[in-house]
């Protein structure tokens, strides 16, 4: 039953003090609270659980009648409004909101004064240190929670609290050892587990800590991940959410790589212009500071409100200097580690079946973002590339008979068959399999296969097996017989409802990895940035070849394929009696021959380039390589027997412990001061184990409550929920009920919809008279500068499809967008940059950056604000969108909500077009002549440009060029 306001009704609320006595005089449980002839007579009848409202709550007052409906979301009763008594009632429930509000909010006497965050990148190696201090300011003993998101692929090394003096550290175990101590708090009633995923990216850690007053703690958060190079950078994501303002905040990043920087960006999701004045970036050739440092009134929302602005990700991006031989080793401390990632390489043709599960569970928007990612990955096909398609539910079919090549025609007719999927039947992916599996050995046996190419089956499915074959070890041991080393196997698991060890395992046993698809907006997006991944195979069969008498405990240096824009790294020890230069082999096969790359590296001078810097973090490569090591062996436990299993995952135990490293095998055990939770235990979660439930990005960073009070605590609050803190209305308890409210309680209360325009008509007394037609926003609206005509409006009404609207070779950016007549709109609007080379898609749903083949999605009114050579991207909260760069025009785009709703281009510093610009929009921009005003209506006139005729009429236009509702303008419009 779905619960419906009037506007006018929720107009009145403003105007009704008298509900508050209303609510007072229940609460405390007499009707002489209120005053004579505030509150008509009414009867409380049923209200689930009496304790709420007391057992002598006024019982006498304002009498109506009720009918039941279920309490949403927590399986209690409670009494819906019927509509005779709705008025009564519906008056007092917004500032009931309020009161219950402020009677649970407690103050924040927890004070951050001080909150650092300090990275150093020793190449590649990321060394983060998180430092947070805070003081109790309060009378009363108070609760801190220390709460930070780390990347998911990095491991805690430390974590400490200095209480009055005293240090408290985390001691890291092995899991069993610490499963007594954790066990006892579980039964204890306590909070025992630290650490949970939070996102696609992240997990977060959190501990609680009792702080007496004028007592200061101190929190110590240590975490390293080696950074990865995908489709081209190497990303460092720090989370910055303090939720309050904080005298000294402060963000240091040091990236040292020896090899050079050849290019670095950053990006944030709360930086606004004026937060940016706190950022510098200093960069030279091997080195750059990021150093964030904004003041007080920086971090403020406004000067009125003592807020923090700063909720969200912080984003470093780039990448390093690299030749043709690819390879860069480099030595710290007597451990060494190999970079490989050769330039100029040609892609090896490949062959690939895409194995695409349309089970009634793909129903609805999944099998729509699969049919549209599909479509796009289709069209990157390269023209050396063969390629089939297998559909399965109940069955599988596949597309054709065998392989086809990726011609024009045969693309084309791919995405027609895309197009048309549907979802429906069971889930038979032992079938699918092995039908894609025959398909290629098919191919091969006919010698249907290039010579030397790649051969790749990429699955993605969102359930487990229900049809044919369901067992999954068995189904793995199928696949991995038929394809018998000869294929690789990429497995995307779409969602939550599906086994992501099964399609793990499957996977690594193959050859290949596994993804999960997370549900959302830009599901679409992550195929095919998973496909791009793959797309450009550069090496087969690649073997990395050290002198036997200059290392030892060398990682994994065997690899069957290595993909463009992507990096093989290769670590080990030196030992004791190693040659001053280390040599190193690299062979591979390119697609039609065998290459052997060839490096050396003199060991005193790679010591000495890392062992004075201040600015790197000292014996990271121990580190690195310890930390490379753990992660392959737990890889290699997903695919080992039993026994091998347990022989690698005792050595990845022991380098846990040796290196402090709190892994998926080892526990930290948090010791705090005596009488407070003392078993406290932060385990790694595994990919596996996350659920819809805890997998949503939450962006709460610091909790604070009184202890032995629960119903104040004030909550860290996820985006799009509203402020944290007791004026957030998503969620709360009342001292008094056993029942939460989830929301704003008028949406539990149900209205019947036929009763909504009477109750208006009564309360306003008037019936409302339809609006009259509005000023509409023009399809765009041009500034001329220089010309006679300050500004100009163009409607588009002839044109439908895609428009190429602007393009300016001397400037490097072209503006194409897909135009709807029948709805007067775009329904995209596709900026495209030379320098840098950059895509922006932005559609009515959000917004998508494409660069070095990887897109990053982003939705109308985040703010955003990202900083690459040649370019700044800012979005405020307001939806605008803007591209700039000096001496540059800048692009706007923005999704107008406005009357005339859609896709809106804005362009300032129009001066910097060149003479070569053309388009539906760039052309007036070219020998514009304006004629005089006719002398029968001096509302019209003739403009030419380029030698053709428009008429242009003095219209009245909605300027939508600042953000809804905009302005009215009186405007020289032209009609396309």
């Amino acid at each position: 039953m779905s619960t419906r306001f009037s506007p006018a009704l929720q107009d009145s609320f403003h105007f009704m003090p008298q509900c508050l006595c209303v609510w007072s005089c229940q609460i405390q449980g007499t009707a002489e609270a209120c005053p004579a002839g505030t509150a008509r007579p009414w009867t409380v009848q049923g209200w689930s659980g009496s304790d709420w409202l007391g057992a002598d709550a006024c019982s006498d007052v304002l009498p109506v009648p009720w009918a039941e409906a279920s309490l949403t979301g927590r399986g209690a009763k409670m009494k819906t409004l019927s509509p005779t008594g709705a008025y009564g009632l519906l008056l007092v429930l917004p500032l009931l909101l309020a009161v219950l509000q402020s009677t649970t909010a407690h103050k924040n006497d927890i004070n951050i004064y001080s909150l650092t965050v300090d990275s150093k990148v020793s190449s590649r190696f990321a060394h983060t240190v998180v430092t947070s201090r805070v003081v109790n300011k309060g009378s009363a003993v108070q609760e801190a929670t220390f709460q930070m998101e780390l990347p998911k692929k990095a491991f805690i090394t430390n974590f400490s609290m200095i209480i009055d003096g005293v240090t408290y550290p985390g001691n890291i175990k092995e899991k069993a050892a610490a499963q007594e101590q954790y066990s006892a708090a579980v039964a204890r009633g306590e909070s025992a587990g630290l650490v949970r995923a939070t996102g696609r990216k992240t997990e977060q850690f959190q501990v609680a800590v009792s702080v007496a007053p004028a007592a200061k703690v101190t929190f110590e958060l240590v975490y390293e991940e080696l950074l990865a190079r995908h489709l081209g950078v190497y990303e460092l994501l720090l989370k910055i959410q303090p939720q309050q303002l904080v005298k000294h905040l402060q963000m240091d990043i040091h990236i040292f790589e020896p090899q050079g920087i050849s290019f670095l960006e950053t990006e944030s999701t709360f930086m606004t212009n004026e937060l940016a004045e706190a950022l510098t970036i200093s960069q030279n050739k091997t080195k750059a500071h990021i150093r964030f440092k904004p003041t007080l009134s920086q971090q403020q929302k406004s000067p009125e409100q003592q807020e923090t602005v700063l909720d969200g990700n912080f984003i470093v991006r780039y990448d390093v200097n690299r030749t043709v031989t690819g390879g860069s080793i480099q030595i710290e401390n007597g451990y060494f580690v190999h970079y490989f990632a050769p330039e100029g390489l040609s892609a090896i043709p490949k062959n690939v079946v895409f194995v695409i599960d349309t089970s009634g569970s793909m129903r609805g928007r999944k099998i729509q973002q699969t049919r549209e990612a599909l479509i796009k990955i289709l069209g990157d096909l390269g023209s050396r590339d063969q390629f089939n398609l297998v559909s399965f539910s109940g069955e599988a079919t596949q597309w054709k008979k065998g392989l086809l090549p990726a011609s024009a025609e045969n693309v084309e007719e791919a995405k027609s068959y895309a197009a048309e999927i549907h979802a429906q039947g069971g889930t038979n992916i032992n079938d699918a399999m092995l039908m894609a599996v025959q398909l290629l050995e098919r191919a091969n046996r006919e010698e249907l296969l290039p010579a030397r190419s790649v051969t790749l089956i990429i699955l993605l499915t969102d359930g487990d097996p229900t049809v044919g074959e369901t067992n999954p070890s068995k189904i793995q041991k199928n696949v991995r017989e038929a394809i018998d080393g000869q294929h690789s196997l990429f497995c995307l698991g779409f969602g939550f409802d599906v086994s992501y060890a099964f399609l793990e395992k499957m996977a690594l046993e193959n050859g290949g990895l596994a993804r999960r698809i997370y549900e959302d907006s830009d599901s679409a997006l992550q195929l095919e940035d998973f496909y791009q991944e793959v797309a450009n195979p550069l090496l087969r069969l690649v073997a990395f070849e050290y002198p036997s008498n200059a290392v030892e405990a060398v990682t994994q240096d065997n690899f069957r394929l290595f993909f463009k824009g992507s990096e093989l790294v290769v670590a080990g020890k030196l030992r004791d009696q190693s040659p001053d230069v280390l040599s190193a082999k690299v062979r591979g096969q390119l697609h039609m021959e065998n290459v052997t790359f060839v490096m050396e590296s003199r060991v005193a001078e790679q010591e000495a380039e890392f062992l004075s810097p201040k600015y790197i973090f000292h014996s990271f490569m121990e580190r690195l390589w310890a930390y490379l090591t753990i992660q392959q062996l737990l890889a290699q436990t997903v695919s080992a027997s039993d026994a091998e299993k347990k022989a690698l995952e005792a050595r990845a135990l022991s380098l846990s412990l040796n290196y402090s490293f709190v892994t998926p095998l080892t526990s930290m055990v948090i010791t705090k001061p005596e009488g407070q939770e003392q078993s406290q235990v932060a385990e790694k979660p595994v990919e596996n184990g996350n659920r819809q439930g805890n997998t949503h990005s939450g962006h709460s960073s610091f909790q604070f409550h009184s202890v032995g009070d629960r119903t104040s605590r004030l909550t860290g609050s996820k985006r799009g929920e509203g402020p944290p803190g007791p004026l957030q209305p998503t969620r709360f308890s009342h001292p008094f009920s056993r029942i939460t409210l989830d929301r704003v309680l008028p949406e539990v209360l149900s209205v019947p919809d036929e009763t909504s325009h009477d109750m208006d008509s009564r309360i306003i007394g008037a019936t409302i008279p339809p609006p009259p037609a509005r000023i509409q926003a023009p399809s765009v609206i041009l500034p001329l500068p220089g010309q006679s005509v300050d500004q100009l409006c163009v409607d588009l009404k002839h044109s439908q499809g895609p428009v190429k609207l602007l393009s300016d070779p001397g400037q490097g950016v072209e503006v194409t967008g897909h135009y709807e007549r029948e709805k007067a709109r775009f329904s995209w609007i596709e900026v495209t940059f030379k320098h840098p080379p950059l895509q922006v898609r932005a559609s009515l749903e959000h917004i998508v950056v494409i660069r070095n083949r990887q897109s990053s999605a982003y939705k109308w009114k985040e703010t955003l604000y990202s900083v690459m050579p040649g370019l700044k991207i800012t979005m405020d909260k307001a939806g605008l969108l803007l591209l700039s760069s000096p001496n540059r025009v800048t692009i706007g785009l923005l999704s107008w909500d406005g009357p005339g709703k859609g896709l809106r281009l804005l362009l300032r510093d129009t001066d910097h077009f060149s003479s070569q610009i053309s388009g539906t929009f760039g052309q007036f921009y070219q020998d514009v002549v304006w004629g005089p005003p006719a002398a029968a209506d001096d509302s019209k006139r003739t403009v030419t440009v380029q030698g053709h005729d428009h008429s242009a009429t003095r219209e009245l236009k909605l300027d939508y060029q600042e953000g809804s509702p905009g302005k009215e303008i009186s405007c020289w419009t032209v009609v396309l």
